[in-house]
């Protein structure tokens, strides 16, 4: 094998030390007193630690975002709780007889828009998780700079044990419960964990129902045919592989020498494998609930969407080693990017954390105790805030679309998240470099100032 030329070693080395530098000041960034800028007035209460609490976690980053602002602590007070929550129990007729569910919808925040969040199914559902990620959408929606408020709904179920009359029976129940706590002035739906384009057609006939006509832009997310917009399915990996190119760019980094690791291989997670590894970024590890694979030389995305097609997971691919998710979290690679459930990264295993750069394409995968110790060791966040934005920027695109009776093209919609996803993505780095925090923080500053700045307009 012929020795690489000098040039190119010492550009690699160059590239190398950049990256290798940035790593240290935002370590620094994190451990310096000296860089926080307290609001006026009295600092919120403290809040106790609470590693599995989402809400808890979702408050205490909000407060450290805060304690960097110069606002007066009455924000605080009113941006750590939701405006409004909404419990409902639902009765509902089964193949199996009379089954109780219990739902929930919160609002968080609309003085910018309209509530926005999605609906989700799934057995650990509680208010708390509901709460969090309603208030997660507040700034992620702020951070893109998109008209709407955070809201976030869920019911607790175990879907893949229902039937789909069971899920249309349920859906339709937790519509009709909600009455006008949603409608498209008010609070707009979309899919979540286990809901989908179908879940979206289900609450959109039921809400037209009782309206006596039809209210499509009710919910985003829908198919096409019901004024869904496209490019809307594979939104939210498409945004995320957007981030990840651009946070390629601002540390140099060459996508061809690059490697990433892909938690969670649903819809995001199998999106943002395939867009990775068509900008030539070397995909060696992806996982779904059932386990992982790994190969060093890299895998092609396309060929385990196949697979898992056939299958039901990524478990099994021909040329590739089983490893647990645990494994998988802890690969030596450039980008991990956990693509699963809250709370993934903890604690407990943030010290065993390999990657350079993660980009939170879940909800809350890190929690706040872990984001320290990652930071201390240099290693790069993307919040999911900024990262996950795309499937909300897709949602408003299509919420226009219906309110104009007017669709765009599909190419249409990408250029333009692309658009928002990178000026947002510029916005926060450029807020980060200002004032001297991590990413997290600087887009939370951001989106905090936003939504204060909407409040404060409207008195």
């Amino acid at each position: 094998m012929k020795n690489k030329p000098k040039s190119q070693k010492a550009e690699e080395r160059k590239k190398s030390a950049l990256l290798e530098r940035r790593r240290r000041k935002e370590r620094r960034r994190q451990e310096s007193p000296s860089n926080s800028e307290t609001p006026s007035g009295s600092k919120p209460a403290s809040i106790e630690k609470h590693n599995d609490n989402p809400f808890h976690n979702a408050q205490r980053q909000l407060k450290e975002a805060f304690d960097r602002m110069k606002l007066d602590k009455e924000w605080y007070d009113i941006l750590k709780e939701p405006k409004e929550v909404l419990e409902v129990t639902l009765s509902v007729h089964t193949e199996k007889g009379i089954r109780v569910f219990k739902g929930y919808r919160v609002h968080h925040n609309d003085s910018r828009g309209p509530y926005k969040g999605g609906v989700r199914y799934h057995p650990n559902v509680s208010m708390d998780e509901v709460k969090a990620l309603a208030m997660w959408m507040t700034w992620k929606c702020a951070v893109v700079d998109i008209p709407f408020g955070g809201a976030k709904g869920g019911i607790i179920c175990n879907p893949k044990k229902m039937s789909r009359l069971e899920l249309e029976t349920m859906t339709r129940a937790y519509v009709r419960a909600l009455g006008d706590f949603i409608g498209p002035m008010k609070d707009i739906p979309a899919p979540d964990v286990y809901t989908d384009a179908q879940t979206m057609a289900w609450i959109m006939d039921e809400y037209s129902k009782g309206k006596g006509y039809n209210v499509f832009s009710v919910v985003t997310g829908k198919p096409p045919a019901l004024g869904g917009s496209l490019g809307r399915e594979c939104a939210t990996g498409c945004g995320l592989a957007f981030i990840a190119r651009e946070i390629m760019n601002y540390y140099k980094m060459n996508p061809a020498k690059t490697t990433a690791v892909v938690q969670g291989y649903g819809n995001l997670g199998s999106i943002v494998s395939q867009r990775l590894y068509e900008m030539g970024v070397k995909v060696i590890a992806v996982s779904d609930s059932k386990g992982g694979i790994y190969n060093e030389n890299g895998l092609n995305p396309h060929e385990i969407e196949s697979h898992k097609a056939r299958t039901g997971t990524v478990v099994g691919m021909k040329g590739a080693k089983t490893i647990t998710n645990k494994e998988l979290l802890e690969l030596k690679c450039d980008l991990l990017l956990p693509c699963a459930l809250e709370n993934q990264i903890t604690q407990n295993n943030a010290g065993r954390i390999k990657a350079k750069i993660i980009l939170e394409g879940a909800n809350g995968p890190t929690t706040p105790e872990a984001e320290k110790i990652l930071l201390r060791k240099g290693v790069i966040v993307v919040p999911d805030v900024l990262a996950n934005a795309g499937g909300v920027t897709v949602s408003y695109f299509e919420w226009v679309q219906d309110l104009q009776s007017y669709f765009w093209t599909e190419q249409d919609v990408n250029d333009k998240m692309d658009t928002i996803m990178t000026k947002a993505f510029h916005n926060v780095v450029a807020l980060m470099e200002k004032c001297r925090v991590p990413m997290r923080t600087a887009a939370y500053m951001l989106a905090i100032q936003r939504v204060v700045d909407a409040m404060q307009k409207r008195e």
